[in-house]
């Protein structure tokens, strides 16, 4: 049975192949079904297409009202990036050639510095909102820089182009190599309260501020108690990085001694809470991970070859993300590629290992995503109530990267056709017909 919940005036109606990830399945497949959305965007009724008559009843539709879905075409979840860095797209797939450290000295600083210039950010940040859409991100979880008229652009361009998210200010006060890019403690302090403050009074609907110290060594422990305060005062979202690199944990174990981990030194300054999420993971322990389930904080995996340590530890939530510009795409599609190869190259070091299945990584690139942002209540599937964040797929795209040869009759199984483009090197944007935030049609793009 289908869950229903009456409104008086539905928005759309359509019909087909939906395919969503459930607390209890990975992936569920619902073939000829019928839902409807509100004019608040919202779901509000989903059912199987033999209850036609029920539901056009219900809620007041008429057969003429339904989008019929084509052949080779479905409906999935929006996909959720949990942590991308908008303001490093402007150089994604170079500048790979360097450990995390000497990479942050030597590309990103110099880069993101650059955002004090608007005209600069505003054509990257105009960038990778687009490029992201065009992808399938319907939620993106951003870190922007430490400029407070930037970042507060990012939110703007995010919102006119329909996009939920979540965007960060970038707080960093101890910064020995690039000495031109930090802010003072103060400095950091105040312009965070500053563009959390606007930010929140331009009452965008779908996009919010969220906590970013940009990492513990980039920060000194004064700086870290006053973000876990100013997120705890106004009940925010808090973003960083932790465990991504074995150089990484050893220069923050010199640098806060009086820790016991990595984890423990957010979590000394108040910032592992039920809206936290932290990204990469690579290096954490039994006991950091209880840790996390302890605060009810998440991780975000940036697919690293780490991957399956978290999934098959039952102690956190996970959510996937492109890892801009670590990860060389704005894709998640790509993200969820390098998942399933990574994992497969983890079992053939490790025959132990249990390789990702595909129906794990879609749960992690939406539902799960939705879960570890604390936005499970708003989006992630396609559960009556939530917002209809969906991406309209066409396997089989005029124009596009895929050949569909192994079809049987006039219709392939819709587990394959998703297997297809998912995990295919084919599937891409050209696939992607539709894409819908909130209920509003957001790609193509309008003037």
């Amino acid at each position: 049975m289908f869950m229903t919940r009456r409104e008086e005036n539905k928005k759309h109606v359509y019909r087909g192949t939906f395919v969503h990830s459930t607390q209890q399945a990975p992936l569920q497949i619902l073939e000829d079904a019928l839902l409807g959305v509100d004019t608040e965007g919202k779901i509000a009724f989903i059912g199987k297409g033999a209850e036609l008559d029920r539901l056009s009843k219900t809620f007041g539709f008429s057969p003429p009202d339904i989008t019929q879905l084509e052949q080779h075409e479905f409906f999935m979840p929006g996909m959720v990036d949990t942590h991308i860095h908008a303001s490093q797209y402007s150089y994604a797939g170079t500048a790979l050639d360097m450990p995390l450290l000497q990479w942050l000295n030597t590309y990103t600083f110099p880069v993101e510095s650059r955002f004090k210039d608007l005209g600069f950010a505003h054509r990257v940040y105009t960038q990778v909102v687009k490029r992201t859409l065009r992808n399938g991100t319907t939620t993106a979880c951003y870190f922007a820089t430490i400029h407070t008229d930037a970042s507060l652009l990012l939110g703007q361009i995010a919102n006119d182009f329909g996009q939920r998210a979540l965007v960060g200010k970038v707080c960093m006060d101890r910064n020995n190599s690039v000495k031109h890019y930090k802010e003072t403690n103060q400095e950091s302090q105040e312009e965070t309260c500053r563009f959390i403050a606007e930010l929140l009074g331009k009452k965008y609907p779908l996009v919010k501020p969220v906590v970013t110290p940009r990492f513990a060594p980039s920060c000194t422990g004064v700086l870290l108690g006053q973000l876990g305060e100013i997120a705890k005062n106004n009940n925010l979202h808090i973003q960083s990085h932790i465990s991504e690199n074995a150089e990484e944990v050893k220069l923050v174990n010199e640098l806060f001694p009086e820790s016991e981990s990595y984890t423990d030194v957010y979590h000394k300054y108040n910032l592992l809470t039920d809206k936290t999420v932290m990204a990469h993971g690579c290096y954490l322990s039994d006991e950091e991970l209880a840790l996390f389930r302890e605060t009810g904080a998440s991780l975000s995996h940036c697919l690293c070859l780490h991957v399956w340590i978290d999934l098959t530890h039952p102690v956190c939530v996970c959510g996937a993300a492109s890892d801009v510009a670590g990860g060389y795409s704005a894709s998640m599609l790509d993200a969820v590629r390098r998942a399933l190869d990574s994992s497969k190259v983890l079992t053939i070091q490790d025959p132990e290992h249990e390789t990702l299945s595909f129906e794990e990584v879609f749960r992690l690139a939406t539902l799960g995503g939705s879960q570890a942002l604390s936005l499970d209540d708003q989006t992630g599937n396609f559960e009556v109530g939530k917002d209809f964040d969906a991406l309209r797929v066409n396997v089989a795209a005029p124009g596009g990267p895929i050949d569909l040869i192994q079809c049987d009759g006039l219709k392939c199984a819709t587990q394959h056709l998703l297997y297809v483009y998912l995990s295919s090197l084919a599937g891409d944007d050209r696939n992607i017909v539709e894409v819908f935030v909130a209920g509003r049609k957001v790609v193509p793009f309008t003037e």
